[in-house]
């Protein structure tokens, strides 16, 4: 019967090494693809106090601003639960 040294088992190593090692990395680059923190914004009205339309934005910075309606509608403001206020304004998606 032929016993396995090491010299066989190293290329299987390396093989099973690689295969993992490219299932790890698909899996971190999928994983950080998903960045989206989505918010819902709502408009503000002359007191400063939130209204209900709510709209789909994000909170993280960027150029452009979150609006109702598009590129040419209201600001969406992030609502602070305690005080009902629409202070920070969000960012679209």
């Amino acid at each position: 019967m032929k016993t396995l040294n090491f010299k066989n088992m190293v290329p299987i190593a390396v093989i099973a090494l690689g295969i993992s090692g490219a299932f790890v990395t698909t899996s971190m680059q999928s994983a950080s693809k998903s960045a989206f923190n989505p918010k819902i914004g709502y408009l503000a009205n002359s007191q400063g106090k939130c209204i209900n339309t709510p709209v789909n934005c994000d909170d993280t910075p960027s150029a452009f601003l979150c609006r109702i309606g598009g590129t040419s509608g209201a600001v969406a403001y992030d609502k602070d639960v305690a005080t009902n206020n629409c202070v920070q304004p969000l960012y679209r998606p």
